[in-house]
């Protein structure tokens, strides 16, 4: 009853904030779809880049795999990325990194919170980095590039502070409870692989995790290029980071609603806008959600036997 309830808030979010992005797509001219050539080049040049993004990313996921003794391949490791981002699109609640974790654990010999461990240091490293490009972005771009006021940048520390106050009441609870002994039993072994990155090896795949964003604020740039929309790099940065920003809201299956009224939110925050930004929010949608979903969905009907070999590996895996 509980998961009901919280899978229906999140479809709640979803509805308000897409209702709020159609509302206002259908208030500018009609949009027009790339047409030129170059705009066409631009394009294909978005979806190489996204793709070395996700190489880039699949190799991190192994070298923290090797790091942590788990005995697995780069091809298990690369064909699970795509998997998980598959996951992540269509199903709640970011469940594609709880399908890598299924699915590679009996591959491995290992238990899931091993395996599950691995992807929290990923993210963990994700959250830092974009946490150095969005300092970037309002310490440097700043002054070259026409990025919003002050206000947009006051109210994102502010809610990074709430979020520290909120975690900082919790932590003294759970010690004053003694539910943080029981806590770091079972989290032990989630919490090892980012305690490892305190090293040589975490520096080398936190600079790693800049290359994917960067290269990822590449794929932002060459869309806005390919529909029009006249920012530069910083920009493209900034449009990304707040995107990424808006899809920690809970939500349904593919951050509906709140990713795109993040992307919406950024560039007209940016001094774009109009039927523009309804061309750079469906492009983006496409290149970043529509490929990786497809091929991650054919590496887990051919290499890992379906939906169905999925619900068996959550029973047989050692919990």
């Amino acid at each position: 009853m509980k998961t009901r309830i919280v899978a229906g808030a999140h479809i709640a979010v979803s509805l308000v904030a897409l209702g709020a992005v159609v509302w206002w797509a259908t208030q500018q001219d009609p949009p027009q779809l790339p047409r030129t050539r170059n705009d066409v080049l631009a394009l294909v040049g978005a979806l190489g880049l996204y793709a070395l993004a996700m190489l880039a990313r699949a190799e991190r996921w192994h070298r923290i795999v090797e790091r942590a003794e788990i005995p697995a391949g780069r091809g298990d490791t690369y064909r699970l990325t795509a998997v998980g981002y598959m996951g992540n699109n269509v199903l709640p609640a970011r469940s594609g990194d709880l399908m890598r974790a299924f699915l590679l654990a009996p591959i491995a010999d290992r238990r899931r919170r091993e395996v599950l461990g691995t992807i929290v240091a990923e993210r963990l490293l994700d959250a830092l980095a974009l946490g150095v490009i969005f300092a970037a972005v309002a310490l440097v771009f700043v002054r070259g590039a026409a990025l919003p006021d002050t206000t947009v940048l006051v109210l994102v520390a502010l809610g990074a502070v709430a979020v520290g106050v909120i975690g900082l009441a919790t932590l003294l609870w759970a010690r004053r409870t003694g539910a943080l002994g029981r806590a770091r039993e079972l989290l032990r072994p989630l919490a090892a692989p980012s305690r490892d990155l305190a090293s040589g090896h975490g520096a080398s795949l936190l600079v790693l995790s800049l290359a994917v964003w960067l290269l990822e604020a590449s794929v932002y740039l060459a869309i806005a290029r390919a529909v029009n929309l006249d920012f530069g790099f910083g920009g493209a940065l900034y449009v990304m980071a707040i995107s990424n920003l808006f899809v920690l809201i809970p939500a349904a299956p593919g951050y509906v609603g709140t990713y795109d009224a993040g992307v919406l939110f950024a560039v007209h925050s940016l001094g774009e806008g109009g039927s523009e930004a309804v061309v750079y929010l469906v492009m983006l949608r496409f290149l970043l959600f529509v490929p990786v979903t497809i091929v991650g969905l054919v590496f887990l009907m051919t290499r890992y036997g379906g939906w169905s070999r999925l619900r068996t590996a959550r029973v047989e895996t050692p919990a």
